[in-house]
């Protein structure tokens, strides 16, 4: 599916319509040293086997695309969760 890559749509910080550009949210980079990651190595570690329960059969075929949108007036950014889609690219 094409995503336009200008959206008109309420920017909160302006509190009027605006125009916003568009692009594809992508997370940062894992890592090892932050809080949550060493506590999750420390549960696992150790006697006892897996802590969690291992997903096995994966349910669903795509995953939600979210859109990145920042205003261009005030450069006020914000998200909004696509659809599922197997490939989505802006036009």
């Amino acid at each position: 599916m094409k995503v336009p890559k200008i959206i008109r749509t309420f920017c909160p910080k302006c509190k009027t319509h605006t125009e916003f550009t568009v692009a594809f949210y992508k997370a940062g980079k894992r890592r090892g040293a932050r809080k949550g990651e060493r506590d999750q190595a420390q549960r696992k570690q150790g006697y006892g086997g897996q802590k969690f329960p291992m997903q096995h059969n994966q349910a669903k075929v795509t995953k939600k695309t979210t859109l990145l949108l920042q205003c261009k007036e005030c450069k006020h950014s914000l998200m909004r969760e696509g659809l599922r889609l197997k490939k989505a690219e802006l036009e």
